[in-house]
């Protein structure tokens, strides 16, 4: 019970994603959708309600915000994150996706693989950084961290 059972992003005001970004949101929203893991941990001694949980994502303010509320809509977290810890690895990701969706169009496969063995281990680093900034507020296994950094990422194109 300790899972996401819905996920939005909160997109209205960014600008419309390319094709990639759109299918990278896509496979990532369905990935957790299928097995995810967010364990909010009590805090401050207060009653934590018990999963799942509808997770809203968005930019506000220059921070990532995570809504957390129970299927009743009950308010069950809030937390807000600094982007900057972010900025360097997320353009770092998105350089990489670009070479590698370019790659994908033109080069031999082993050189598409070093290019997705190096954007996977951006991704991987993005992934950690999610759950250092997180630590306290949610606990996240690697594939939900993984597929949270990818949303991330989706925003922060707009953002």
């Amino acid at each position: 019970m300790n899972r996401i059972a819905r996920i939005e992003l909160d997109d209205a005001n960014l600008p419309p994603p390319t094709p990639e970004i759109e299918q990278e949101r896509r496979v990532a929203m369905y990935d957790l959708m299928e097995e995810n893991s967010f364990v909010l941990p009590v805090r401050d001694g207060r009653v934590v309600p018990d999963g799942p949980y509808d997770v809203g994502l968005s930019i506000r303010e220059k921070r990532l915000v995570f809504d957390v509320t129970t299927p009743a809509k009950d308010k069950a977290a809030e937390f807000h994150l600094s982007l900057s810890p972010f900025r360097q690895v997320v353009k770092d990701y998105f350089q990489i996706c670009k070479s590698y969706f370019d790659a994908v169009k033109t080069l031999p496969p082993s050189q598409i693989e070093t290019i997705d063995m190096a954007r996977r281990g951006i991704h991987n680093e993005g992934a950690r950084i999610l759950q250092e900034r997180l630590d306290g507020k949610v606990e996240v296994d690697d594939a939900t961290a993984r597929r949270l950094f990818t949303l991330v990422c989706v925003l922060h194109f707009g953002g």
